[in-house]
């Protein structure tokens, strides 16, 4: 044998030593669809529909993180190699339209109604033109997993409605001086925690802006979202048709400023991992526990382990993969990458959730394998 034919043989070797293997999972770095095109569905979650899984994000442009385009799913059988299923939620050329091309989308989530047979996508959404003042949510169904989906409507969060768990307002004198008063301030964040906000917004709705969905296991769905300014993660429950709030929602630390909430059930306990709210750069991941959706929530140290831990390993959660069974089950989490002046190459942080001690861990893997 030659000693060409040797420094070829191991080049190559080498060369595909480095290839994604097939339940490789690499975060932080490019990750392609079935065309060889980087995955662009950012902010997003993933559904399993029988046996596919379905990933849903936003689909970012080249130099804005308006919309352009919309809610763009990919979907795969090993939640490694994804096949790009197109646009699931198209915007609108339609002036005035809630979703016309340059509106804000973010974060949709999508899960199924066994009752309805729909499958039902939750977005935050801003209007075009208003930068992030509306602080709405969006809803579309649609029959087929991969979609067209319809849109149906946008709103604020229970408008009229107080939270279960602050069932009284300020009385007015105190509420007017609130509004007067220096935000963040000792006495300012007092009163937020009373509910300064839920009374401004009460006619109108709560602000509703980083946002997922999650079911339980009775199959009662619930909205959780950043409101108050991004001050209060609210939790809102969901009708039988996962279309509208019921009415009943819930404050989670309240004035703690979190957002980009993901939440997942592990045994009996209710886990829920935020972030602080430093725009686009990546922060200190934060958890809190509660042992039901109602709370009390408690906030304990942060899951993050390893390099960049105290920020999130340079990215952001959105949403946590539910795998095996309910004897074994296994959770992975998902995280952005933000890339703001280049939002279509921002990456994509997937990682093992592991217990230690009872509580949820995420360390850091440069390569690991994920099986479904």
């Amino acid at each position: 044998m030659s000693k060409t034919y040797l420094i070829s043989l191991t080049l190559l070797l080498s060369i595909i030593g480095c290839l994604r293997t097939k339940a490789d999972i690499f975060p932080g770095k490019l990750w392609s669809d079935n065309r060889g095109i980087h995955i662009n569905a950012h902010g997003g979650g993933v559904m399993k529909y029988q046996k596919t899984y379905y990933w849903f994000g936003e689909h970012k442009a080249d130099s804005t993180n308006s919309a352009r385009v919309g809610v763009t799913c990919y979907r795969s059988k090993d939640l490694n190699s994804w096949t790009y299923c197109g646009v699931a939620l198209a915007v609108s050329d339609e002036k005035g339209s809630d979703i016309e091309r340059g509106c804000i989308i973010e974060r949709p989530k999508v899960i199924y109604n066994a009752k309805s047979k729909q499958f039902v996508m939750w977005f935050h959404l801003e209007r075009k033109g208003h930068g992030y003042a509306a602080a709405r949510y969006g809803v579309a169904v649609s029959k087929r997993p991969e979609g067209p989906y319809t849109f149906l409507y946008s709103s604020r969060s229970c408008p009229g409605i107080r939270p279960v768990n602050l069932p009284e307002s300020l009385d007015r004198s105190t509420y007017n001086a609130g509004l007067k008063m220096a935000w963040w301030t000792p006495e300012w964040r007092e009163l937020i925690g009373k509910g300064l906000f839920v009374d401004r917004d009460l006619a109108h709705g709560q602000m509703a802006r980083d946002q997922t969905l999650f079911v339980d296991d009775n199959q009662k769905a619930y909205h959780i979202y950043a409101s108050e300014d991004n001050l209060t993660i609210q939790i809102a429950e969901l009708t039988d048709d996962y279309l509208h709030h019921t009415g009943r929602y819930w404050r989670v630390d309240p004035g703690g400023q979190n957002e980009a909430p993901a939440l997942f059930k592990h045994e009996d306990t209710y886990w829920l991992i935020t972030s602080g709210c430093t725009g686009w750069a990546p922060n200190k991941a934060r958890m809190f526990f509660a042992h039901s959706i109602e709370g009390p929530w408690t906030q304990v140290s942060s899951p993050c382990r390893g390099p960049k831990a105290n920020i999130t390993f340079g990215g952001q959660g959105t949403y946590v993969i539910s795998l095996g069974t309910r004897k074994k089950p296994r959770y992975v989490f998902m995280a952005d990458v933000w890339r703001p002046n280049h939002p279509i190459d921002g990456r994509y942080i997937w990682l093992p959730i592991t217990f230690e001690k009872q509580q949820p861990v995420i360390h850091w893997i440069e390569r690991w394998t994920l099986k479904p």
